[in-house]
């Protein structure tokens, strides 16, 4: 009785069954049916999930570097943090007992002023605040916040867990721990406000290192590769991911670090990008690959 109700209920009471043979057949014909329906909700499915992914793989731009122009780095700075304010760098650099707050000079990049920090504080990423200077330590749980004028301490925030990178929103200070996610943070308290999963192609993207946001996307130096990815800070999906490669010639990259440093001219809208111990900075544009 349940398959006779089934069979009405989706219009086929049609069939009359009569007779045995009648009845068989009716269970037959439906039994076809059912199958290819099942099949067919299948490839569907299969079809809607091939879709998906097709879809987010062309919604991910291949960028490249344009480099405008090249200037002098301190190739003993190890960078961790790198803002543009006012026509000058600011930059984090680290290391225990060669951790530091540099304001620089862009086309000669000499350090117009330094601050250093204890010894046992390794300097991570950078941000600013109105006119406050916030930079992370790696694992001390301390941000130091300075007066960006005279670089005087003027307070700190306590946190738990790795600092890497740090970048500021207009509304909220995101911040990275290495991990694939990036952390919202009040700008006055610190206090956590949520976060946000990172992903490229559906697969959590790990090793979010030195962070820079620009209308409405995050850049985001990753670990120990030469790309940067430009990240959707709403709905943690990479958008563009840019092969920053081949920047520094071989001889130099014998005795530099890994990409790490991003900063954004909004007047010229160029990027400053370099890495850790790297000879040069590079003024570029962001350009979809060709």
């Amino acid at each position: 009785m349940a398959m006779e109700n089934l069979m009405e209920g989706i219009g086929i009471s049609a069939v009359t069954v009569n007779t045995g043979r009648e009845k068989i057949q009716a269970v037959k014909w439906f039994r076809i049916f059912h199958r290819t329906a099942l099949g067919l909700m299948f490839l569907g499915t299969v079809s809607l999930f091939l879709w998906a992914i097709v879809g987010q793989a062309q919604e991910v731009e291949q960028m490249v570097g344009r480099v405008l122009g090249t200037y002098p780095h301190d190739p003993a700075a190890f960078t961790q943090g790198l803002l543009y304010n006012q026509g000058k760098l600011y930059e984090s650099t680290g290391m225990y007992g060669q951790s530091q707050i540099r304001e620089v000079e862009i086309v000669s990049g000499n350090v117009l002023r330094s601050l250093s920090l204890s010894i046992e504080h390794f300097g991570e990423g950078l941000a600013l605040v109105d006119n406050r200077l916030i930079q992370l330590t790696w694992r001390e749980h301390i941000a130091h916040v300075y007066d960006r004028d005279t670089f005087e301490k003027i307070g700190e925030f306590r946190y738990t867990g790795e600092g890497w990178g740090l970048c500021y929103d207009g509304t909220y200070l995101i911040m990275s721990n290495g991990s694939n996610r990036l952390f919202l943070r009040d700008p006055n308290t610190f206090e956590d406000r949520g976060s946000v999963a990172v992903t490229l192609y559906g697969q959590p993207l790990r090793n979010l290192n030195e962070l820079e946001f620009v209308n409405g996307f995050v850049y985001a130096n990753i670990f120990n590769q030469e790309t940067i990815a430009q990240i959707d800070p709403k709905s943690g999906r990479v958008t563009g991911v840019i092969n920053a490669a081949g920047l520094l010639t071989p001889e130099e990259k014998k005795s530099a670090g890994v990409l790490n440093g991003i900063a954004f001219n909004p007047i010229k809208q160029t990027f400053y990008i370099t890495g850790k111990n790297w000879p040069k900075i590079f003024e570029v544009t962001f350009e979809t690959a060709r």
